[in-house]
């Protein structure tokens, strides 16, 4: 296998020096992931992660980057040494952005970073070498290692970019030298570090800063900080297209529908209509989609291919996706789980309400008659002092009287509870640990229930548990004489 880096590589990219001489075949911060042949990088997060430099090396670790030698090391042990780790895990990002001539595109906004990465990466995959952020990998170590990771004969690279606080979002998109930058949407979302959703625009923008000269920015059209970040465009002298339901908009959704299980969107590609379709129900997947489409264009892709490859995207674990539980597996009926349960902010909160409320569930299947809709929702954090004001506004979503019930989980979610029509308003539970022994009660065959909630607020557990209902019954089966 061809080394991603020779230790000779990383002297010259970070100044260090090695004990010996090494060859990678890739990069790791974890000692549970690690595989042989990797470069483990010693970082500081939660623990030091010199203290995993010996069993990392034990398990095959190509060498340790680290900012002195460990104790209990072997005698011999491969080690690149340099004064400070994460210094010397971004140099080696930019070494690894310096010697590709990849076209790289970063994605940034308040939702739909991930997915729309995914729906590139589906995109990028069938036109030629692509290198893809892992998971969430976009703070300020998951940018640059997943850069340092970022072979040289890559051809595309789309870089996800995020943030927590001002004055993030720049450093990195400047690392990762950017052709292509898109940015999703801007929502009230981290605003207990920032004064305002202007501000947070702000933020967004200053990816734009990470702009190669002639780069490009994609922006959504239909946000109302939109002027923000066009004005950032322009400051930088950036290519600006547009995306979303004004009629200006250079990439102009037409018509969005909702299928059981994806949706079919008419746009217009600079007045030329093109129709596609994403592997999930959602208005907010379809300007994704549209975005990414946009990308392709600007990286010379066949649009044919481009359109024809995103219909086989389908949201990741915990973002959206949408599955059936069988609970009687004599007649095989259940219900349907929408989990998106990684994260919460008002605007992907809306987006998945949107499409609870768009689906229909199956009547006359179970014990109750009529499906029915059902959201468990959990809390929304770092929202600051607005947090009770932006929970309370949920009950104002468009259409959601045709939610049967609503359970809500964690104190902020309180806010939305108290205010609830009575005939909605189901439980309310301080943890979704309090919420899971109930999770039986909650639900019946024909139903489609939502669980929604920032990670923090943990009610994937809520979800883990509704998923056992039918291993459990599944088991039952299987064990029956």
């Amino acid at each position: 296998m061809t080394p991603l880096w020779t230790s000779s590589d990383v002297v010259a990219a970070t100044g260090g020096r090695t004990t010996a001489p090494w060859a990678a075949t890739g990069v790791s911060i974890d000692t549970r992931t690690l595989q042989p042949g990797d470069l483990f990088v010693a970082l500081a997060a939660e623990r030091d992660g010199h203290a995993f430099v010996a069993a990392a090396l034990a398990k095959g670790a190509a060498a340790a980057l680290v900012s002195h030698v460990p104790e209990g090391l072997p005698q011999g042990a491969k080690l690149m040494i340099v004064p400070d780790v994460l210094g010397g895990l971004q140099a080696l990002a930019r070494a690894a952005r310096a010697r590709t001539g990849a076209r790289v595109v970063g994605v940034t906004g308040s939702a739909g970073k991930t997915s729309t990465k995914e729906m590139l990466r589906v995109i990028l995959d069938g036109q030629g070498r692509t290198h893809v952020s892992a998971a969430s990998y976009n703070n300020h170590w998951g940018v640059p290692l997943t850069l340092a990771r970022m072979p040289a004969d890559t051809e595309f690279a789309v870089i996800e970019i995020g943030m927590n606080h001002p004055g993030e979002i720049a450093p990195l998109a400047r690392m990762a030298d950017l052709d292509v930058a898109v940015i999703t949407t801007v929502a009230a979302a981290h605003l207990e570090a920032f004064d305002s959703v202007e501000d947070i625009a702000r933020e967004k923008a200053s990816i734009l800063d990470g702009l190669r000269k002639g780069g490009t920015a994609i922006l959504n059209a239909d946000v109302l900080t939109a002027p923000i970040l066009f004005q950032q465009a322009k400051k930088v002298g950036a290519r600006v297209l547009s995306f979303g339901h004004r009629d200006d908009a250079d990439y102009r959704l037409d018509q969005v529908t909702l299928a059981a299980d994806a949706t079919v969107i008419h746009a217009s590609r600079h007045g030329d209509g093109v129709l596609f379709k994403v592997g999930a129900p959602g208005a907010h997947f379809a300007a994704n989609g549209l975005a990414a489409l946009a990308v392709a264009d600007v990286l010379g892709l066949n649009p044919v291919i481009a359109a024809c490859d995103l219909g086989h995207w389908a949201p990741p674990a915990g973002r959206g996706t949408r599955e059936r539980i069988i609970t009687d597996p004599v007649d095989e009926s259940g219900f349907f789980l929408i989990d998106d349960a990684f994260n919460a902010n008002p605007a992907s909160m809306a987006a998945s309400l949107a499409v609870l409320i768009a689906t229909r569930p199956e009547d006359g299947i179970g014990r109750i008659g009529a499906g029915r809709r059902i959201a468990v929702l959990g809390d929304m954090l770092e929202l600051g002092s607005t947090e009770a004001a932006l929970h309370a506004a949920i009950v104002r979503q468009p259409g959601l009287e045709a939610v049967a019930t609503i359970h809500c989980v964690g104190p902020r979610m309180r806010a939305l509870w108290d205010i609830l029509p009575r005939r909605q308003r189901g439980d309310w539970y301080e943890t979704a640990a309090e919420l899971v022994p109930r999770v039986r009660a909650l639900i019946d065959a024909g139903d489609i229930i939502l669980v929604k909630g920032s990670k923090g607020s943990k009610v994937n557990l809520v979800v883990d548990a509704l998923r056992k209902l039918g291993q459990a019954n599944a088991a039952a089966k299987e064990e029956a004489p």
